[in-house]
């Protein structure tokens, strides 16, 4: 067999390039995969200062990789806050009502983890934005009918990078075309380079001129995907791959086969809008707003509790002193007894009931001092994050008083439920929740209506490669290089075109799965506008529980402090008449009993009215505000 004469064209050192650039491309694929991976691990690695949106992506420009790593979210810090550490003075901690509200706020635990609500609600809005669905936040209620079709699913996933249509081929044709909605509202790019060798043997040598054929294969494909919130899904794909062969009688060996194509699809009936393809959107919207009034409901409840030991702390501190006016009282009589026994005036029986007195007294303060410490360490423990060394070897001095009872602290039953309803965080999580009801009730009547799509495609073909004529002059044949160059110029001009498009209808008959979804959506809605009336119900009820605590609270005051007035002027009058003689100690002591019993009771009167003001204030929204 002769030598084959390769024609001296520049086209020949066209196609050796094309060939050279080709592998050039997959090896700079391998070092952009290195490169990542080398990479990666060090920005993972990165710092962060301060708690990100995490339902903003981060900026990839120009760091390319980070849509590609771990986020960093900062540690939890369990040391106190600078703000409770600067309180400390002397030993001591003289705390405000003022000063209790930040140091809450900045370190009790309860609310610490009540703020990561709002951040996996960020991350379920980050989630929507790529077309996920949203997992859901404490207090949150993702409707159910929302993921119909697949629990969890998505808008959609990225399909496969298809093949090489019929360019190439050993015969070409029209064919029925189908373009099926794919990707999701983050855009793919997906990219397949690979090498591929095979023998064959075969049954004939009509077609190969041999009976076994080995093909070489050097392919690189690429395809861009995402869908639309209109319910349309776009994708452009580029195919470039060459190919050498065995066989004897074929047009180009090797061949170069370049392709482009774009489809699209839109949902004209079922998927049709943003209405229905933004509802994971919307509900995700939603639900960052329920899960910062979740947060609001933990800061107010735990701050109610935090103003109630604050206040028992000073009503602990006023018991002491209490206790130890009365003490001293007490040790005064003993010590009149004493001088009255040495002169003769008073029998020893009565010095005895004197000192017997001052002991109940002292047990008395001891045991108003225990309490204090343990309203203390139970103060410290709601206002800090750990009772440390520094904070645990203090004493707390609060420094506000009890509150003295006023008229204007009592609103009225109307404006005190006018301000519950527009303020308390459980409302507003309610109507959240039914805002996404609607959401879902809004898509499950989409889900009633048949499916109806258009789709188009329109793609360009090329194909060349080196080419084999026989020599006019009888010599040996003719080799005609070409390669990929020639190939993408076909592409580019539109050679081989292939344009189509179409519609896609689907009909369920009985529709019974969207029949069912539908009316659960609707089912979910009433349950959750009976969840709203209930909670409504439930704070009419606690608000008018609170004005009546407080109006009684009130009047147990102003009937404690008169007891007390009456119960100094009769123990007075009682001491004078020791003095004068008409009088006996006994008498004196039970008086000082009486005292001191109605010193503790107003104490513990005026301590129930600072509660039931915080509790009124809890129940009308506006303790996390003050």
């Amino acid at each position: 067999m002769s030598t084959l004469i390769r024609y001296p064209k520049r086209m020949h050192g066209d196609a050796t390039l094309s060939v050279a650039r080709l592998f050039m491309a997959g090896g700079r694929l391998l070092v952009i995969l290195i490169f990542l991976g080398a990479t990666l691990p060090a920005l993972a690695q990165q710092d962060a200062t301060k708690r990100p949106d995490y339902s903003q992506s981060p900026k990839w420009f120009p760091h390319v990789t980070k849509p590609f790593v771990s986020r960093r979210v900062p540690d939890v810090q369990f040391a106190n806050s600078e703000s409770l550490t600067k309180l400390i003075v002397g030993g001591k901690v003289r705390l405000s009502l003022a000063d209790l509200r930040a140091a809450v706020r900045d370190n009790n635990l309860d609310i610490v983890s009540a703020s990561f609500n709002t951040a996996y609600a960020e991350t379920d809005l980050l989630r929507a934005k790529g077309g996920g669905a949203p997992r859901g936040a404490p207090g949150v209620q993702i409707p159910s009918s929302l993921f119909s079709g697949a629990i969890g699913a998505g808008l959609g996933t990225a399909a496969g990078l298809g093949g090489f249509g019929s360019a190439g081929g050993i015969s070409g044709g029209a064919r029925a075309v189908t373009v099926r909605a794919s990707g999701s509202l983050d855009p793919t790019f997906l990219l397949n380079y690979s090498i591929d060798r095979s023998s064959s043997p075969l049954n004939t040598v009509r077609v190969s001129g041999i009976p076994t054929v080995t093909t070489a294969t050097t392919a690189l494909q690429a395809r861009y995907v995402q869908a639309l919130t209109t319910g349309t899904t776009i994708s452009v794909t580029f195919n470039n791959q060459r190919q050498s062969s065995t066989q004897q009688f074929l047009l180009y060996n090797p061949d170069f086969v370049s392709s482009f194509s774009f489809n699209f699809t839109q949902q004209l009936l079922n998927g049709f809008g943003f209405a229905v393809n933004r509802r994971f959107l919307l509900v995700a919207k939603n639900e960052r707003l329920i899960a910062n009034e979740s947060y609001r409901q933990q800061v107010s409840t735990t701050l109610a509790q935090a103003q109630n030991a604050y206040w028992d702390s000073a009503a602990a501190r006023e018991n002491v002193g209490v206790a130890a006016k009365s003490l001293a009282v007490s040790q005064k009589l003993l010590e009149d007894n004493k001088m009255r026994e040495e002169i003769g005036t008073l029998a020893r029986l009565d010095v005895v009931q004197a000192e017997s007195e001052v002991a109940s007294r002292q047990r008395d303060l001891v045991v108003a001092q225990t309490n204090l410490q343990i309203t203390e360490v139970s103060l410290k423990n709601i206002l800090s994050k750990e009772i440390d060394a520094a904070l645990g070897s203090t004493q707390i001095e609060t420094i506000d008083p009890l509150p003295d009872p006023k008229d204007s602290d009592i609103p009225k039953l109307t404006e005190a439920l006018a301000t519950a309803m527009r303020n308390r965080p459980e409302i507003k999580q309610d109507e959240g929740n039914i805002q996404n009801q609607e959401i879902a009730i809004q898509y499950t009547k989409d889900l009633l209506k048949p499916a109806l799509t258009l789709f188009g495609l329109f793609g360009s073909s090329g194909l060349f490669g080196d080419r084999v004529i026989s020599n006019p002059a009888g010599g040996a044949p003719i080799v005609l290089p070409g390669g990929i160059t020639q190939a993408l110029r076909q592409v580019r001009s539109f050679s081989y075109p292939e344009y189509a498009f179409g519609l896609s209808l689907s009909i369920p008959l009985l529709n019974r799965s969207a029949q069912a979804d539908s009316i659960r959506g609707r089912l979910e809605e009433r349950q959750a506008e009976i969840q709203l009336q209930r909670d409504r119900s439930q704070i009419t009820l606690e608000v008018r529980k609170a004005l009546i605590g407080l109006v009684q609270a009130k009047a147990q005051v102003e009937a404690a402090h008169h007891a007390v007035v009456l119960s100094t002027e009769t123990l007075s009058a009682e001491e004078q008449k020791l003095l004068s003689g008409v009088s006996t100690p006994y008498k004196v002591i039970q008086l000082q009993r009486d005292l001191l019993a109605a010193q503790l009771a107003e104490v513990q009167a005026r301590t129930s009215y600072a509660k039931a003001l915080v509790e009124l204030d809890r129940s009308t929204g506006v303790l996390d505000s003050k």
